[in-house]
């Protein structure tokens, strides 16, 4: 074997046991306060992780508000969702959680540049989600497998939002012009014990 032979198979080894490791001890995304100017500055962005580790729970929830109540030390009531890429490899990033009593909801809004795409692509866990609906969310430490549904009636997303999904801006000409649109998806369990 040529000596680069070698090396590519050291390269292939070293990144799949890496990977493999990655697997099984998981890599949670960062977490950043979304209230602070930091936050805004990196374009409303965070570090993504990988797999996210934790007990999965097979009970069915039949009451989500108590998700409100958790206080991580860090994160607060802040959440974790791990989507399916097209390569295989999961994206994981931490979202603000949405209850409403038996239905729990994910989503959030596109803004600035990101308004330049297309749905779904504005955010990558967006597009994830609607290629590949399975998703995992991790809350207090836990794993919940889900399946998302996008929320396409807009007196729903009104209901969710407390307001209209498209926030709008008049210019002083008297232009209107959208500055953020917010997408949700409720997301059901799936893989929970039935009797």
């Amino acid at each position: 074997m040529s000596k680069l032979g070698k090396i590519l198979l050291s390269i292939g080894f070293l990144s799949l046991s890496a990977l493999l490791t990655l697997r099984i001890l998981g890599l949670d995304p960062e977490y950043m306060d979304y209230t602070t100017q930091e936050y805004n500055e990196r374009g409303r962005m965070t570090l993504p992780g990988l797999w996210l580790s934790g007990e999965v729970v097979k009970e069915p929830i039949d009451n989500w508000d108590w998700v409100l109540d958790v206080a991580h030390p860090e994160r607060g009531n802040t959440i974790m969702l791990e989507t399916q890429t097209w390569y295989g490899i999961p994206y994981s990033v931490t979202i603000l959680p949405t209850p409403r009593g038996e239905k729990m909801y994910i989503g959030g809004s596109a803004r600035d540049a990101r308004l330049e795409g297309e749905f779904p692509n504005y955010k990558q866990w967006w597009a994830n989600v609607e290629r590949d609906p399975r998703v995992r969310l991790k809350i207090n430490g836990s794993i919940y497998e889900m399946t998302a549904v996008l929320v396409r009636d807009p007196a729903e997303l009104t209901e969710i939002l407390g307001r209209d999904a498209i926030t709008k801006t008049v210019a002083k000409d008297g232009a209107e012009k959208v500055v953020a649109k917010w997408y949700y998806w409720q997301v059901f369990q799936r893989n929970i014990v039935e009797y």
